[in-house]
């Protein structure tokens, strides 16, 4: 697709480009393990949150000190997930449309990365297990130990491609896909231009609702996002 301006892509992950089911509960179980040293019995609600709110309610939760190191946790997290590659494999699966929207994108004036609640070394194994990395600069982006608010992720996107590409990556040539609200919301307050996809537990009209610009039933049809784009950057 030829753009006269640098493009940002920003991707979320969980529900949006992949849906590993279960093995997300079995991650933050072996990680609070090892942390903490005894079984998880709870885990806090994971939906469309950064790895940071999940894991200081998981260990409230579970009457542990939330000041337990942050770094030590994310440590065993991409352990964990490594080693559960496998599972992700198994159980899981790229959503339709997700390798072919990415592909989409290759090349040009567009560069990809993620907006997630992830860290980054769980972002890079979600989507090496599904080969769908290849396009996604990880050096850039946003991650869910960035903070916990997904504005500041996605603000965070956008100096970073900026400082890397030296390239004017500005909010309103950027452009945040992913299936909650908290993605539309974090788009917005950036100025970026927010797509829903309601591939996970959020609705079209829910999607509609928290601003999205246009909101897909799946990736499968990334027409409607070239189109979305290609008015926005329109005179």
């Amino acid at each position: 697709m030829a753009l006269r301006t640098p493009l940002l892509i920003l991707w979320d992950i969980d529900h949006t480009l992949v849906s590993i089911r279960g093995v997300s509960r079995d991650i933050y179980a072996r990680a609070f393990e090892q942390v903490v040293g005894r079984q998880m019995e709870h885990l806090a609600d994971m939906t469309g949150r950064t790895e940071r709110a999940i894991i200081t309610e998981t260990l409230s939760l579970n009457g542990v000190d939330p000041n337990t190191s942050f770094d030590a946790f994310y440590a065993a997290l991409g352990e964990a997930a490594r080693s559960l590659e496998p599972a992700m494999r198994q159980h899981g699966a790229a959503l339709p449309g997700a390798a072919e929207a990415i592909a989409s994108f290759a090349g040009g004036n567009t560069v990809q990365s993620v907006v997630t609640g992830n860290i980054r070394s769980i972002a890079l194994t979600k989507l090496e297990a599904f080969g769908l990395h290849q396009h996604i600069d990880f050096a850039i982006g946003g991650y869910g130990d960035d903070g916990s608010d997904r504005a500041e992720l996605v603000r965070l996107a956008v100096e970073r491609a900026e400082a890397t590409y030296h390239r004017g990556f500005k909010a309103e040539h950027a452009v945040v896909i992913g299936d909650t609200p908290h993605d539309i919301r974090g788009a917005l307050d950036n100025g970026a231009l927010p797509i829903g996809v309601a591939t996970g537990s959020s609705g079209i009209e829910e999607l509609a609702a928290a601003g999205a610009d246009i909101v897909l039933p799946s990736l499968e049809d990334i027409a409607q996002v070239h189109a979305a784009i290609r008015l926005r950057q329109a005179p």
